[in-house]
């Protein structure tokens, strides 16, 4: 059983939810903006700001930044990327041999008595570092102060590449944000724990934005994902015939992804609604297959997903007005999600039961499924999972004694032992498949 200041918490989450539902299903409510939105700034506690250096700010190690892949909607990503400086760090501390600042096939003269030996300049271009024989100026408060991969860190992330995790956030297909407090620190945790680059989408929420929007935006991001991955081996290439690669959308490259990001070891992480969005994206990247080269969805995590269905379940009977999302106010933000005259509680958006669902379950990737005892939406999930795990694919089940919905992301429980133990217990399970060195883990 909850403690009473959880059971108070979701008395109060259930109402403030409620209202805002009725608010956006009401005939008179406010013009969609013809971009959608992706958070809702008045509904939502201040969002910490992103900070792309890794600073004593940033004490988790965990380096932020904003990004707008999409100038025609309102799709937002926020990228945490682990400090890949710790690794060459303690590499470095090991070695008894000293790394060189650089590498050069001409010989090198000795700096003069009060000289640097080497003057540095970070570029966003494929050339990375300039050598100038000048101290360089003090930088203005306009210069981009955050973290900017060198050629020499680009040198030593080609030997060790991380994995991506994308992440989608849950609130009912209505509310929620890449950016809130509460989801960026669940994605720090889990950038940490999985060492891994994490990229939190914040898709377009309904009303403004109904289905397929949200799903779309999902199965974009892994397609520009697969572009900065195409773009960056091209630079690459080009650079080393010696051609100019700022003619070839250096612009256009994101520098942590293109050093250090490996897109052929992407897992896909949903929460609530964003379970649903992560399990149609995976089904995409199946149909899709090498389209969508170099990127290649190796796992998936299903946090308490958000499934639903007309034949109701012994769960959905029995904890039908179970903590923080009860069954009413799901039912009223499916209403609002899907199409107009289209509410269906076997759409495909909302049972993964439902045949004729994409393609066979049997290609599907491996699937760790999270659920709270408490949840109403339990069994469903966990049918899901058996019916993957029946043709063979992966698909452990975690089910949280006295848990509920959100409880490993909700604000008011992220810090709560369970949630800690449930990020770490994902953790342990996603690195099966993102070792390079196999899977020696076994869960």
């Amino acid at each position: 059983m909850p403690s009473v200041a959880v059971q108070l918490h979701s008395l109060l989450f259930k109402l403030l939810l409620r209202r805002r539902l009725s608010t956006l299903s009401a005939p008179d409510a406010p013009a969609a903006p013809p971009f959608g939105v992706s958070s809702r700034p008045a509904e939502q506690r201040p969002s910490p700001p992103s900070n792309p250096s890794f600073s004593p700010n940033s004490p988790d190690g965990v380096a932020t930044k904003d990004l707008h892949p999409d100038p025609l909607s309102s799709l937002h990503l926020r990228l945490f990327l682990p400090n890949p400086n710790h690794h060459s760090a303690a590499t470095a501390a090991a070695s008894p041999v000293p790394h060189p600042l650089r590498r050069n096939s001409f010989p090198q003269r000795d700096p003069a008595p009060g000289q640097d030996h080497l003057s540095r300049r970070a570029s966003a271009s494929f050339h990375a570092v300039g050598v100038s024989p000048a101290p360089a100026p003090s930088p203005s408060p306009r210069d981009y102060g955050g973290y900017l991969p060198t050629a020499g860190a680009a040198r030593s992330a080609a030997r060790r590449r991380l994995p991506v995790i994308v992440q989608f956030h849950g609130g009912a297909f209505v509310t929620g944000a890449a950016d809130s407090a509460a989801n960026d620190a669940f994605c720090r945790r889990v950038a940490r724990l999985c060492d891994a680059i994490v990229v939190a989408v914040g898709y377009r929420l309904a009303p403004e934005s109904r289905y397929p929007a949200a799903f779309e935006d999902g199965v974009a991001v892994l397609r520009w994902i697969a572009k900065q991955a195409n773009l960056a081996a091209c630079g690459r290439t080009m650079m080393g015939k010696g051609t100019g690669a700022d003619s070839f959308g250096a612009a256009m490259v994101e520098p942590w992804l293109a050093a250090h990001a490996d897109p052929s070891r992407c897992v896909l992480l949903g929460v609530s609604c964003g379970a649903n969005i992560a399990d149609y994206v995976a089904r995409k990247a199946v149909e899709t297959g090498k389209l969508l080269d170099p990127v290649r969805v190796v796992a998936q995590v299903l946090m308490y997903p958000f499934f639903m269905g007309s034949v109701p379940t012994r769960s959905e009977l029995k904890l039908a007005n179970s903590y923080f999302y009860d069954k009413s106010s799901c039912l009223l933000a499916w209403k609002i999600f899907l199409p107009e005259g289209e509410f269906n509680l076997d759409h495909p958006a909302a049972n993964p039961l439902v045949p004729g669902r994409g393609p066979p379950l049997k290609l599907m990737p491996p699937t760790l499924t999270v659920v709270a005892e408490l949840d109403w939406m339990k069994d469903r999930a966990i049918a899901y999972s058996e019916e993957l795990r029946k043709v063979n694919v992966d698909a452990p089940v975690l089910e949280y004694k006295d848990a509920v919905h959100e409880f490993a992301t909700l604000d008011v429980l992220l810090k709560t032992p369970q949630a800690q133990a449930c990020a770490e217990d994902i953790a342990i399970w996603i690195k099966k498949y993102i070792s390079l060195r196999g899977h020696e883990l076994s869960y």
